[in-house]
């Protein structure tokens, strides 16, 4: 299952499930479903370190927001998500009145699809500099918060957690909320899917860049991740294709077809790593994006802002983020 890749918790279950030789849960994992086919929300609770090693992820809780339709530009869906995140996002994140929060938005802004953190990073309402100077004009419940999109380490030629933890450290910040895009094994969670992690992030993993993680072991304060999968590996997608071609095929296949029964008894990470060996010499480590990933960014982007501007503000709505948003 390792081989997949995805960086999704949810998906990490599904991988796991469909692996199992019954239906069961993961060891070590608690997991709970709500809402319904507009907006539904899992939490996935990794528990111990069995858990761990079978999700491939650390301890932790991982929340899924599934809008399967949020591609579709309609403003009471970007609305209620924007909200459902920030209710989401209230569950892990510990905020006091005075409470210092530092959001960082990861990726290359240079780079469409991984200009997901650097997006969010300018809807931000960024309010630490407006209370130093001018405390008398800004709302009441308006928190410090201050941002940055340090790059990666091809345009810096510096490790994004050394940034990172530079300005932690002169900061001082009580908490860092660190956004960027991620990878999924299915086209349709792409754009449509958000993950809330209370267990930091490796920069670049949504494709298989790894760098340093941002994690409360590395900064030393709580590090939340808000990631949307943007990417899929083409050897992944292929992969799922044959899985459900077959599915299809022994349907309508009236007598047994062995050949079919073989490619459905295949180990699929044997499955995988065939397909992406026969995809190398073609198409090398292909990433797939859907062709509209420009629009797709920047509705995306304001949506998570907006959520994490609705969290972290007190008494502070969606009408009135503009006039803190330059």
């Amino acid at each position: 299952m390792a081989n997949i890749r995805t960086d999704l918790a949810l998906e990490a279950r599904e991988m796991y499930r469909q692996n199992a030789t019954q239906e069961s849960e993961v060891p070590g994992v608690e997991v709970e479903t709500q809402g319904d086919r507009r907006i539904s929300v899992t939490r996935v609770k990794i528990t111990s370190e069995q858990g761990e090693e079978a999700m491939g992820k650390p301890q932790g809780n991982y929340i899924t927001i599934e809008v399967p339709e949020l591609r579709k530009k309609d403003p009471d869906l970007q609305q209620e998500t924007c909200r459902k995140l920030a209710q989401e996002l209230g569950r892990i994140i510990k905020l006091g009145k005075e409470t210092t929060i530092l959001v960082v938005g990861l990726g290359n802004w240079n780079v469409t699809p991984d200009a997901l953190g650097p997006k969010v990073v300018s809807s931000l309402m960024v309010t630490r500099h407006l209370l130093e100077h001018i405390p008398d004009k800004i709302d009441e419940g308006v928190r410090p918060v201050c941002a940055i999109a340090p790059g990666v380490l091809g345009l810096t030629g510096i490790e994004t957690s050394e940034i990172i933890l530079g300005i932690v450290e002169k900061v001082k910040p009580d908490v860092v909320i660190a956004i960027d895009a991620l990878a999924s094994r299915r086209m349709d969670r792409i754009s449509t899917t958000i993950q809330i992690a209370d267990t930091g992030i490796s920069p670049g993993s949504g494709v298989g860049n790894k760098r340093k993680a941002l994690s409360h072991q590395t900064l030393g304060i709580p590090v939340i991740a808000i990631g949307v999968p943007m990417v899929v590996d083409a050897a992944t997608m292929a992969n799922d294709t044959i899985d459900l071609m077959v599915d299809e095929m022994l349907k309508q296949v009236k007598e047994e077809s062995a050949f079919y029964e073989m490619l459905k008894g295949m180990d699929k990470n044997e499955k995988y790593a065939l397909i992406q060996e026969i995809l190398s010499p073609y198409i090398g480590n292909l990433i797939v994006t859907p062709k509209e990933v420009d629009t797709i960014i920047d509705d995306v982007s304001k949506v998570i802002a907006n959520g994490i501007n609705i969290v972290l503000h007190e008494g502070i709505g969606l009408e009135d983020v503009s006039k803190y948003v330059q």
